[in-house]
């Protein structure tokens, strides 16, 4: 029987040998070389030179990746609200009960499943001022109507956050709507013999209970946030000029289009920095929280 375990055991790590593999060399090595190249003085190919922090400073006297760092700090705090009020709006909506609630729920689920390119040129259709929603406006006969924004460099990143909330929606509503069904029922009942209103019972309840849920949620947001592109150049190739210009299209563009491979790593460096800054205190806490929990 001990035998028939540790065969058991041993097939399961060799099952596992590909996925490790693939997290060792294809995630944490290409992570390594990212950090040895932006510390180089790499252009078109790398080098093996060191030259410190050069890239970085060059990188933050760069006007391009400032306005792009101010672009994704906009773009991040709005969709990362608009996700979250929504989603947890149409999580609410759902738990009522609905009739037709599994067809809901697919429809609301369903822009997730597109492709943000797919969602990116749906998007860049609807708000084209001659084909979209200006259009119909002038034909119904708001001929005064303008609704131009993705041809305005001070609007143009706001399409953006438009188009990604449409799509990214959803999976909150999911990810929420999971947590609301895991809320006791008696404290609904608690509450309707309080006479507390349901909108309250909501804020003040519902919402730090579910907090696994919006921890979740937030996490994978954030992660969207920093890796917006394919929404980005679908839409308004980082245009009008460079309006609409994000972090990611940055790397890429100085990556293969200005064969500036120092600058690009260094910038991806700076991107991975961030995620972790965010993300490792957030595991860290609900770490914490689950051994209190499993002490207990």
């Amino acid at each position: 029987m001990v035998r028939r375990r540790q065969r058991v055991s041993l097939a399961a790590y060799l099952a596992l040998l590909p996925m490790a593999a693939t997290v060792l060399l294809a995630y944490l090595g290409t992570m390594l070389w990212t950090a040895r190249v932006s510390v180089s003085s790499s252009r078109t190919f790398p080098n093996s030179d060191f030259v410190g922090a050069a890239q970085y400073i060059r990188l933050f006297n760069n006007e391009r990746w400032l306005l792009s760092l101010q672009n994704i700090a906009i773009y991040g705090v709005l969709f990362i609200i608009a996700c979250l009020a929504i989603g947890f709006l149409l999580a609410v909506f759902i738990d009522q009960k609905v009739m037709a609630e599994g067809a809901l729920r697919t429809v609301f689920l369903y822009p997730y499943a597109m492709s943000f390119v797919a969602t990116g040129l749906i998007w860049q259709w609807i708000l084209n001022p001659e084909l979209g929603i200006q259009e119909v406006l002038h034909k119904l006969g708001f001929t005064e109507a303008r609704f131009d924004w993705i041809v305005d460099q001070d609007m143009a990143i706001y399409t953006i956050v438009i188009a990604t909330v449409w799509q990214a929606s959803g999976l909150v509503m999911a990810l929420m709507l999971s947590g609301l069904r895991g809320v006791d029922e008696e404290i609904w009942k608690a509450a309707r013999i309080d006479g507390i209103p349901r909108w309250r019972v909501y804020l003040s309840i519902v919402l730090p209970m579910m907090g696994a849920s919006l921890s979740t949620a937030f996490v994978l947001l954030f992660v969207m946030v920093v890796k917006v592109f394919d929404a980005v150049v679908a839409m308004t190739q980082g245009g009008p000029g460079t309006a609409s210009e994000v972090p990611a299209k940055f790397i890429m563009d100085y990556l293969f289009g200005r064969a500036n491979i120092g600058l690009a790593s260094a910038a991806s460096i700076v991107l991975l920095a961030t995620v972790l800054a965010i993300v490792a205190p957030l595991y860290f806490v609900r770490s914490r929280r689950a051994a209190k929990g499993g002490a207990a």
